[in-house]
């Protein structure tokens, strides 16, 4: 009696669970190592790595916190297209999007640099508040420790005494009080950029270049917190330093991405058909541009967006009759 031997990758209908190599059937194999790693540096490069990813991986390196910016940016950039306005709030639904923990605390703080004392409830425009909100997240410690600098020259402290906050203690050192005191006089501007000359020298986290930090402080002879603030989310130079968002004038503009989103749309049956057939603009319910006092503009209020970031340092009060 011959018995038939079944063997891997034979033909016969006897062998059951038994798969002839590269057929239909057989279950995939995994990636091989190399492979995962060649994946994974590609999406380092690309700046993907941070998408979905809890805070404490987005900002853990300087190339992190710049592919968040960027990635928020390209998410997010019709937005400002379109010309919506959104409150602090909204804001931070879209923030959490991408990072599921971020931190209510941050957003707050870029939104106070757009709204300074207006009321943290009113709308800003995506350009205003992604300038602010590039400052305030890629160089977070930096300002934790400039705030509490400020505070101790209001104080009277000699600045060579001036006890740099570590990392830890400046999260819980709350930013000056934006009291009538506080905006009309603030601090000597030479002084004040000695100490922080002192601190970019010895801070272990990113700083502005100090060059830079010099021109801003140079052009005026006093100048509050929330000034010095507002000075480097609208300097052209710390933009193209950081290197995270194009120029202001080229915000709404990404044709690599345009391209293939329009790509993307005409795979999806019937979803362009759809898209046309959203009411217009004019029949959804229009929301009121924050109040004229505010030092940035509102996309609403006014289409010159270009004469926003001129670089000017000088804070001025707006008024309307």
């Amino acid at each position: 009696m011959v018995t038939e031997r079944l063997r891997p990758g034979s033909g016969s209908q006897r062998a059951g669970a038994w798969e002839l190599p590269g057929s239909k059937d057989a279950e995939p194999r995994a990636p091989s190592p190399t492979g995962l790693r060649v994946s994974g540096f590609n999406s380092v490069c690309q700046g993907t790595h941070i998408l979905f990813r809890e805070f404490s991986f987005i900002q853990a390196t300087p190339h992190n916190r710049a592919s968040f910016l960027r990635a928020f940016w390209r998410c997010f950039r019709t937005v400002g297209k379109n010309g919506d306005l959104l409150t602090m709030r909204e804001y931070h639904c879209l923030l959490q999007l991408l990072c599921p923990d971020f931190p209510l605390e941050l957003t707050q703080k870029a939104a106070r640099i757009v709204l300074m004392d207006d009321a943290m409830d009113c709308l800003m425009s995506f350009s205003d508040f992604l300038f602010a909100f590039q400052i305030q997240f890629y160089y977070s410690e930096f300002l934790d420790s400039v705030a509490a600098i400020y505070q101790d020259l209001l104080s009277g402290k000699n600045p060579n005494t001036v006890i740099v906050p570590t990392s830890s203690s400046g999260q819980h050192r709350q930013r000056p009080a934006l009291g009538e005191a506080s905006m009309l006089e603030g601090v000597e501007a030479s002084l004040f950029y000695q100490c922080l000359e002192n601190l970019c020298d010895r801070h272990k986290y990113s700083c502005p270049p100090p060059a830079l930090v010099k021109e801003i402080l140079s052009n005026v002879q006093r100048l509050t917190f929330y000034g010095f603030l507002v000075a480097l989310s609208k300097h052209h130079g710390i933009n193209q330093a950081l290197g995270a968002l194009p120029d202001k004038g080229d915000l709404m503009h990404d044709p690599a991405m345009d391209e293939e989103l329009e790509r993307l749309l005409v795979q999806v049956p019937g979803l362009i058909s759809s898209v046309t057939t959203i009411p217009e603009a004019s029949c959804l319910p229009s929301r009121t541009p924050p109040r004229v006092g505010s030092p940035w503009k509102s996309l609403h209020h006014s289409r010159k967006v270009d004469a926003e970031s001129d670089g000017s340092t000088e804070e001025t009060d707006e008024s309307e009759t």
